[in-house]
């Protein structure tokens, strides 16, 4: 099954917001996407049928196995990539905005290899 960009930001957002509360709701990630009520609960529906989300029936929503093994990697290459940029010297917020991009599109020969160079730098430092 192919996983679309917008599909890894929700699933990321999914796995941010559990981290910091007890519960996820669709509410949740429109304030966290800034996306309405009905794109939310369509996305979120074409995720559950994909097998990606839970949604209980006290609608919150929880990640399958599946959507955390994305999500985990989606947000891990977020993180390293907006620590990357920072640390060659990209202002914080422009390095943020700039990992969303990139965690996308990159490979993962690519991210392996400056996952492991930067491992490198940090140690030196």
């Amino acid at each position: 099954m192919a996983v679309t960009e917008a599909v890894e930001n929700y699933l990321e957002t999914i796995l941010i917001l559990s981290h910091k509360q007890p519960d996820v709701h669709a509410i949740d990630i429109c304030s966290y996407l800034g996306y309405s009520r009905p794109t939310v609960s369509i996305v979120l529906k074409k995720m559950k049928d994909d097998g990606l989300v839970n949604v209980d029936q006290d609608n919150h929503i929880t990640l399958t196995e599946s959507g955390k093994e994305i999500a985990e990697m989606i947000y891990e290459r977020h993180k390293l990539l907006s620590e990357f940029f920072a640390y060659i010297g990209v202002d914080r917020d422009a390095a943020a905005e700039d990992a969303c991009k990139v965690e996308h599109d990159i490979s993962e020969q690519t991210f392996l290899c400056l996952k492991e160079h930067f491992e490198k730098l940090r140690n030196k430092d």
